[in-house]
């Protein structure tokens, strides 16, 4: 039987959209609506939309639409009846029993198929490790300090040298081509079928309900790459799942430990911090933070100690405070990285430096005292300029005189001329902002420009029944965005907001100048009247500063001129422009 729509009604109308989508986006309230990151596609600017009147999502980027239902649906890769199911659950409703639609029964068999298949190349490279085949791989393990108790718990294994070894036995198995082409685990080519993993110690990926959704693969020797990842499938999304999460979520334990490979996580598990986790062989993301999320409040960065981790750390921890996870670092000089460290100085040591593991300013003080010899003056001084702006940043006035007696007490300068450096800088001093503020001194007419550009952008009502044709822009970069929004109407009859910022690069002040345009869609006056009001105030502005200018440049040739009779002409002109802007000079600065 299937269910009842008062049964799916229910399911839905006690799972409030709001509820459900944050716990996978971070959302911000922006009057009556919610607004994200999109996480249907790459974005760098909010253009996903939660309307909790509607318990609707729209996101203007990509298109993408829908209830709950299709959101657990697209996001969790589930059937209708598996969204049902989860959201049931989650409501503390009881199912009856039911049966699948056609099309529904055909995903959930392929969803399980390739379930089933990773499984079974689980349990193959396991066993494969344990034969005398496998000796190489488990020689490597060993010598890794992994016993027998750990392999088995994280199911390592071993992939043959035989280049189409897997594949061979799936296909002594009936298995058809077309279904494992589906896996991810076999490339395909003119020339044969091979193994995407050979000669490699492989790590199973499970997802949080244990099951195997990829693999990993790493080299024993030289070779590249050093490590091999499963491609994406259908049951497999690299920035939603990480390494070792299926353990930590159930460690009990308050914070979560981030740190960059499958070994240092067995490695921590094994010492028995049960609460670490890695990224899958990609850049740390929010959907990895909104993740943990479900599960902690706190995350402490074990990365390794190089340059490449300490970049690494630095790129996660603004992800990881956008969602609200406090965040601290953990120092493991002199090793490079956990399981080294572990290795060398065991268990007790390791939890010394988590009960000190570093609050944030701190880590980026020393990170940023790292690059200067604070011996040499001019080195001094480029630190204390960096340590400044990093202690702006600080939450509170306490933490801000902590800080700064810190960094009297590391280079011997006085207090008074250090807070009188702090007071000098902005609160934020990051790089995009830098070039936001030195644009932003600006007059009326950008403001305006760009405000018309925002109604376009996020008012539809006034994009269908407002014309902009002949309207003189800011700038160049006003002027594109124009023709852009006039270019898509004609062609599409909407606007996607998020394209926008795929025409420049991020960092450049084009990009900045675009960046301060959404910043206008925060707020109420994009809406209803007010917003034809603003929108005309801006229209008034923006013809009113083309009449300076105009007139402006006319009264330079009229004192250029020397011909009476052009002097006359060019002074007519003058008179008529004035009176123009005469008669529609009026209304409120932006």
């Amino acid at each position: 039987m299937y269910y009842s729509d008062d049964l799916i009604e229910e399911i839905r109308s006690r799972n409030d959209i709001i509820d459900v989508i944050s716990g996978y986006v971070k959302l911000k309230r922006q009057g009556a609506t919610y607004f994200g990151l999109c996480p249907f596609h790459n974005e760098k600017s909010p253009s996903f939309s939660v309307t909790p009147g509607k318990q609707m999502y729209y996101c203007f980027g990509c298109g993408e639409g829908g209830n709950v239902y299709s959101f657990i649906m697209k996001y969790e890769n589930y059937t209708f009846l598996e969204a049902v199911k989860m959201l049931a659950d989650r409501a503390g409703i009881q199912l009856p029993e039911t049966e699948y639609t056609e099309e529904e029964k055909r995903k959930a068999d392929l969803k399980a198929a390739l379930l089933g298949i990773n499984k079974q190349a689980a349990l193959y490279f396991h066993h494969l490790l344990k034969s005398e085949k496998g000796k190489t791989g488990l020689d490597y393990f060993s010598f890794r300090g992994l016993d027998h108790e750990t392999i088995v718990r994280f199911g390592l294994g071993y992939s043959n040298k035989t280049s189409d070894d897997l594949y061979r036995y799936f296909k002594q198995q009936n298995y058809s081509d077309e279904l494992l082409k589906e896996t991810g685990l076999f490339a395909f080519s003119e020339k044969g079928t091979y193994d995407k993993f050979w000669n490699r110690v492989m790590f199973p990926i499970l997802d949080i309900n244990n099951r195997v959704i990829g693999f990993g693969g790493r080299v024993m020797g030289e070779g590249e790459p050093k490590y091999l990842n499963s491609p994406e499938t259908k049951i497999f999304e690299k920035s939603r799942n990480l390494y070792g999460m299926n353990f930590a979520r159930i460690s009990r334990k308050p914070y979560i430990l981030i740190c960059e490979g499958y070994m240092d996580v067995i490695a921590l598990h094994r010492a028995g911090f049960t609460n670490a986790v890695a990224a899958l062989g990609t850049a740390f993301t929010q959907q990895h933070a909104m993740l943990i999320k479900r599960y902690v409040k706190e995350a402490v960065l074990t990365f390794d100690s190089d340059g490449a981790g300490q970049k690494a750390a630095l790129r996660a921890i603004p992800i990881l405070k956008s969602v609200g996870i406090a965040v601290k670092v953990l120092d493991m000089k002199p090793y490079k990285d956990p399981d080294e460290f572990i290795r060398n100085l065991g268990a007790e040591e390791y939890q010394k430096r988590l009960d000190n593991a570093m609050p944030l300013i701190d880590y980026k003080l020393k990170s940023a005292a790292r690059a200067f010899d604070l011996e040499r003056p001019d080195d001094r001084r480029k630190y204390v300029s960096e340590a400044i702006k990093i202690i702006k940043t600080a939450d509170s006035a306490a933490e801000q005189e902590d800080l700064l007696k810190q960094l009297r007490d590391a280079t011997g300068l006085t207090y008074e001329s250090l807070r009188r450096d702090l007071d000098s800088v902005p609160k934020d001093n990051t790089p995009a902002l830098k070039i936001a503020e030195r644009k932003d001194v600006s007059t009326v007419w950008e403001r305006a420009s760009r405000f018309v550009l925002a109604a376009y952008l996020f008012n539809s009502k006034i994009s269908k029944t407002q014309d902009i044709s002949g309207v003189r822009f800011a700038n160049d970069v006003h002027e594109l965005i124009a023709k852009y929004i006039k270019t898509q109407l004609e062609l599409e009859e909407r606007v996607r907001p998020a394209e926008l910022l795929e025409l420049f690069d991020e960092g450049t002040e084009e990009y900045a100048e675009v960046t301060k345009i959404f910043d206008y869609s925060d707020g109420d006056r994009l809406k209803g009247e007010v917003a034809e009001r603003y929108f005309n105030d801006s229209i008034r502005k923006l013809r009113l500063h083309d009449l300076d200018e105009k007139i402006n440049r006319l009264q330079l040739e009229v004192a250029a001129e020397t011909d009476l009779l052009k002097r006359k002409t060019l002074a007519e002109t003058i008179t008529r422009l004035t009176l123009q802007k005469t008669r529609i000079k009026h209304g409120d600065n932006i």
